[in-house]
C-alpha cells in the first residue's frame, strides 16, 4: 500500500505567488509605458523651436509639467 501525500496547502502557496508576481509585472509594464510616454513628450517637445511652442501656449519651462499631465494625469 502505497502512502500519498496531498499538496494542496504547498498549491496554494504556489498559486499566491504567482498571483503576486504577475501583479507586479503588470503593475511594472504599466509604469513602464506611462514612462515611455513621459519621455516620448518631452523628446517631442524640447525639439519644437520657441515660437512653435509659444504657438502651443507652452513655455519651454513647462515641458516636463505637460509631460507629467500626458503620461501620469497630473
Amino acid at each position: 500500500m502505497a502512502i500519498t501525500r496531498s499538496n494542496s496547502g504547498l498549491d496554494v502557496v504556489f498559486d499566491a505567488g504567482r498571483t503576486f508576481f504577475h501583479q507586479k509585472l503588470d503593475h511594472f509594464r504599466k509604469a513602464q509605458a506611462k514612462r515611455r510616454v513621459y519621455r516620448a513628450t518631452c523628446h517631442e517637445l524640447s525639439v519644437l523651436s520657441d515660437r512653435d511652442l509659444r504657438d502651443l501656449g507652452i513655455p519651454r519651462g513647462n515641458i516636463q509639467r505637460v509631460a507629467m499631465e500626458a503620461a501620469y494625469g497630473l
